[in-house]
């Protein structure tokens, strides 16, 4: 098993590996591709982001500059929005449903690395995947760590560090994230 196989499978990889290496230079290519377009360059920016997201629904947006290590991974549903700034670590896959909204700076990191020093010094990582439900809104700043779910019509609070997984409906902030009300 090659250590891309391995990356998908959640395993830990080798992320120093020449073909992942690559492909985040490729990815790193793109992003700054869409970056350098003119704004109102909607079919530039659609086909763009065609090329580096794994599936972007209908109606989507993702404002530049915007950052990610593969692409591949990334699925977006319809009319979702990502503001400028936003960071996608998608070595697993970083899901958003339909109508989920992303203030500035967000960041959706899915890598993880071993807690041992002695393990983290070999390089090896793991990822676990992202999935923010339809309806969601994750405030500026918010940061979500490896293997959380967010419901769908969640709130999630500027600055927030998402580390658990949070039910539908709820409103949650602070670091770590906490639930603040339910429906």
């Amino acid at each position: 098993m090659n250590e891309r196989e391995k990356m998908l499978r959640g395993e830990q990889y080798d992320s120093r590996d020449p073909g992942l290496v690559a492909a985040r230079f490729e990815a790193r290519r793109l992003c700054a591709r869409l970056s350098a377009l003119d704004p109102a360059d909607a079919d530039g920016r659609d086909a763009g982001l065609g090329a580096l997201l794994g599936v972007i629904g209908p109606g989507s947006w993702v404002e530049s500059p915007f950052f990610c290590d593969y692409g591949a991974q990334i699925r977006l549903g319809a009319r979702v929005f990502v503001n400028m700034a936003c960071v996608f670590l998608d070595a697993a896959p970083i899901t958003l449903g339909d109508d989920v909204q992303l203030g500035p700076a967000v960041q959706l990191l899915t890598s993880d690395h071993p807690r041992d020093a002695g393990e983290r010094a070999t390089g090896l990582e793991s990822a676990r995947p992202i999935t923010i439900g339809d309806r969601a809104w994750l405030g500026g700043g918010v940061i979500v760590l490896p293997g959380v779910e967010i419901g769908r019509d969640s709130v999630i609070g500027a600055g927030s560090v998402v580390t658990r997984s949070l039910a539908a409906g709820v409103v949650a902030a602070g670091n770590p994230c906490r639930v603040i009300s339910t429906p």
